[in-house]
């Protein structure tokens, strides 16, 4: 199967809108004094508001990330949950300053080229993994992928990996100042959630089928997924089961994920509450936001979209 990433032209047609995006990440951490440092000062997120024990994280007052600490212990290995969140970065000026911010604190990053997207990789004192990302599609061309294996050709069809180092020298370029203690600005968005599961198709199924993002890449063979929300960006909602098919989900006081949010069109939403009453799928209602669990126990929450 091979799947176009780029237009030749996107200027000669309106850009498609995902029908699905992201609200809040809901996380549980250990220590609020050792998350805050990381996820407010370093990342660049502002503290928006604190209810109860909860800390809101984002920009212009929309909250991109909730911290929950209290948890007893890091991440498990071999369970379910959070693979990783990507908070996705406007232009190229930012992502920049993202990674220099980064460096300058000589915290560890992974920079990365996806050419869908240029990323960079890190991980909180909780051993939370966040990614940084910029959407490049301009820059691919054609993903072909077979049951094991996937390959992508460049927008000049040379013949790329879906993992390559980042050209930092390249990215750092465009840095426009060294005001590297700026926040991140309006426009800085969650742009996808990767998660660990239990069942590869039973996961896709679930939110294809029901909760209605779209398949782009599904490749067993490798134990992995990609989803996308309808849009022009292929990559925002992806999977893999790298933690050991059925892996359970981590026990009670773990930190990682809460549940996140999405936010859809209110007739997605009945829809979605219909599917879910069809299949019989439990779920319930808190005002008007849907809350419901994956095949792997991952709770999601779909909210109206105003």
């Amino acid at each position: 199967m091979s799947s176009s990433l780029a237009t030749d032209d996107p200027g000669d047609r309106p850009a498609e809108r995902d029908r699905l995006t992201y609200g809040a990440v809901h996380l549980d951490v250990t220590d609020a004094a050792r998350a805050l440092p990381f996820w407010r000062d370093l990342v660049g997120l502002a503290e928006i508001a604190r209810t109860g024990d909860a800390i809101h994280l984002g920009i212009d007052g929309r909250a991109l990330i909730v911290l929950h600490p209290g948890a007893e212990r890091g991440p498990v290995r071999g369970r379910s949950g959070l693979y990783h969140v990507a908070i996705h970065l406007p232009d190229e000026a930012e992502f920049a300053r993202a990674l220099a911010r980064i460096a300058a604190a000589r915290v560890p990053q992974a920079p990365t080229d996806h050419i869908f997207s240029k990323a960079t990789y890190l991980s909180d004192p909780d051993g939370i993994q966040l990614e940084l990302t910029l959407e490049t599609p301009d820059r691919a061309g054609e993903i072909t992928v077979g049951a094991g294996s996937v390959t992508i050709r460049d927008a000049s069809g040379r013949l790329r990996g879906m993992t390559e180092p980042l050209d930092v020298r390249e990215v750092l370029s465009h840095l426009r100042d060294d005001d590297l203690d700026r926040r991140l600005p309006i426009g800085t968005t969650v742009g996808h959630v990767h998660l660990h599961v239990a069942d590869l198709e039973a996961t896709r199924r679930f939110y294809t089928d029901t909760i209605g993002f779209v398949e782009h890449t599904f490749v067993p063979g490798i134990g992995f997924a990609d989803l996308s929300a309808g849009g022009r960006f292929p990559h925002r909602f992806a999977f893999n089961v790298w933690q050991g098919e059925g892996a359970p989900q981590p026990p009670a006081g773990t930190a990682g994920l809460r549940f996140f949010e999405l936010v859809v069109e209110p007739s997605r939403r009945e829809a979605i509450r219909e599917r879910l009453d069809s299949d019989g799928h439990p779920y319930e209602l808190e005002g008007e936001t849907l809350i419901t669990r994956d095949p792997s126990a991952n709770e999601v929450r779909l909210a109206e979209r105003g």
